[in-house]
């Protein structure tokens, strides 16, 4: 897969955030599937379907063209819900503009490698199992780079829907390779203690969990590097 690794690196209810000179509308094309060769800066804004109701990718760019293209092709996936896990940025009022029909969540979370916060998962969890009520729903999960903070929301999205913790990180990372889920612990930790397990079944599933990371073999740095890499090269 990738080189070995080298780790990297809420608390907030939905907010209200500006973006301005938004870009008139465009058209746009659905994106193929990714090569099996394709490289973290590839993978970085590519949609990822987990499931046929959660996609997991990298947040939209900075250039306002080619956010609102790729707004527009979440939108042709049939994304109805965003869940925007970024502290640093936000865009709902993009979002308001030319996509009004889909529900956009802010819950910024902090990626500094420290725990997330019990309130940052409820929030997520029950925007995405709220969405999930309606069988026609997809819910789009996303931070930057879509490599921690998206995808252990996902993680926890998951487990409520009743996935083995295990079996769900494995198809995160089968359908996302650049997905290190740096804070799946918390997650884990979260989910169990909400279900009133007991003490030896919390053991367990943060040991298991533990465990995945630890034989992961996933060179975060190298990821984010190339990533950040493509983006100062290629613009964004």
């Amino acid at each position: 897969m990738y080189p070995v690794k080298d780790l990297v690196s809420p608390d907030r209810p939905d907010g209200d955030c500006i973006r301005k000179d938004l870009p008139v509308p465009i058209t746009i094309d659905l994106p193929t599937p990714p090569p099996s060769d394709l490289g973290p800066a590839g993978w970085h804004r590519h949609p990822c379907v987990v499931t046929p109701g959660l996609i997991l990718t990298g947040d939209l760019p900075e250039n306002l063209q080619r956010a609102e293209e790729q707004l527009a092709t979440w939108v042709a996936l049939g994304v109805t819900h965003i869940i925007d896990v970024r502290e640093e940025a936000c865009d709902q009022s993009l979002v308001a503009v030319h996509q009004p029909q889909v529900h956009y969540h802010w819950l910024g979370a902090h990626d500094n490698g420290g725990r997330q916060d019990d309130t940052w998962f409820d929030a997520g969890v029950k925007a995405a199992l709220a969405a999930h009520a309606d069988p026609d729903a997809t819910v789009l999960v996303h931070c930057h780079m879509g490599i921690n903070r998206g995808p252990s929301m996902g993680f926890a999205i998951l487990c409520a829907l009743g996935w083995d913790p295990i079996v769900a990180l494995d198809a995160i990372r089968a359908a996302r390779p650049i997905a290190a889920v740096l804070y799946a612990e918390d997650a884990i930790d979260w989910w169990l203690r909400s279900q009133n397990t007991t003490p030896q079944q919390l053991v367990a599933g943060r040991q298991a969990v533990r465990q995945w990371l630890d034989d992961d073999d996933l060179d975060v740095g190298w990821v984010i590097s190339r990533v950040r890499r493509n983006t100062y090269i290629g613009g964004n």
